[in-house]
């Protein structure tokens, strides 16, 4: 979970500062800072499992297993894209590891992993869908509509909010009634619900497998809230302490609580690894990661003549 951390962390931050050079066009929704819900959900998905992800979906889509070089081309609007170049940083999919799809419309895969779960239920499977979303989603009608869905079917579905305080500029306490949590609002439709610290990989990975456990012994859906926070803008590369919404301070004191940070020293501290190790690690991720941008920047963009190949 440490490595997978460090490897999109490390494949974030390249590819924000390599977005200066404007040859990726596609509006991006870093997830740097929020790494450790991504990979304690999906470390405790089976292969067979599947995850959804909202418009800050490059964690998730690498922590499901999507494999990195596509990724990185798909930003680059070429061919060997996952979407073949047409669909930009927020429509990645790798149905092959379990992560259907990705949408920038807010809210729109909840519904869609509730589909999946009562396939899934309908088949007589064990299979278990994954939803992830921000606090921002919660405020959308599909919110309400699918969670009263999931819970009337009893459909093996986890619902995972990424709470970073923020709906791109505005903060939680003026969107929502004061002494209301996102978690507890889930009990209303009779779910089993739990918040935890989305900074410790480790608590999400225990929130995870009691939730996963519980979808898919046929016990009904399940919500799980994670307190987060993003360190970039909410659409872009950069540092946003000018847009007045939030102060540097504020920044710096959810960097002090850095989700690689915390494990790092925890698994150092219990012998697990070493500090050449993980040095080892980095550098061995940031040549995988220098290598994609390399074949990204060489691939073709799509021919003119194949434009609306996938379209309807």
């Amino acid at each position: 979970m440490l490595r997978e951390m460090m490897r999109i962390r490390i494949a974030e931050e390249t590819l924000a500062d390599l977005y200066k050079e404007q040859e990726m066009r596609t509006p991006t929704h870093f997830s740097i800072g929020q790494e450790a819900v991504a990979v304690g959900i999906c470390s405790a998905l089976g292969l067979d499992d599947v995850a959804y992800s909202g418009h800050r979906c490059h964690a998730h889509y690498l922590a499901k297993g999507g494999p990195l070089a596509p990724m990185v081309a798909e930003l680059y609007g070429k061919q060997t894209g996952t979407a073949h170049g047409r669909g930009g940083s927020v429509h990645l999919s790798a149905p092959e590891v379990g992560f259907i799809a990705s949408s920038a419309i807010l809210g729109q895969t909840m519904a869609v992993a509730t589909g999946s779960a009562w396939a899934f239920t309908m088949d007589g499977s064990r299979r278990v869908a994954a939803c992830f979303f921000g606090d921002g989603a919660i405020e959308e009608g599909i919110f309400h509509e699918t969670l009263n869905f999931a819970s009337i079917k009893r459909l093996p579905v986890v619902f995972v909010c990424e709470n970073n305080g923020y709906s791109t500029h505005t903060p939680l306490d003026v969107r929502q009634p004061k002494g209301v949590t996102i978690w507890e609002r889930a009990r209303c439709y009779q779910m089993a619900s739990k918040f935890a610290d989305g900074n410790d990989v480790f608590a999400v990975r225990h929130a995870a497998e009691e939730a996963i456990d519980w979808a898919r012994s046929g016990r009904g859906p399940y919500f799980l809230e994670f307190s987060t926070y993003r360190w970039r803008e909410h659409v872009g590369p950069n540092w946003d302490y000018e847009a007045g919404y939030r102060t540097k301070a504020e920044v710096d004191a959810w960097i002090e609580r850095c989700p690689i940070k915390a494990a790092t020293a925890r698994m150092l501290a219990a012998g697990v690894c070493t500090e050449a190790q993980v040095e080892r690690w980095r550098l061995d991720i940031q040549r995988e990661v220098d290598e994609a941008v390399v074949a990204a920047k060489a691939a073709p963009f799509p021919s003119v003549e194949h434009l609306l190949d996938g379209t309807y």
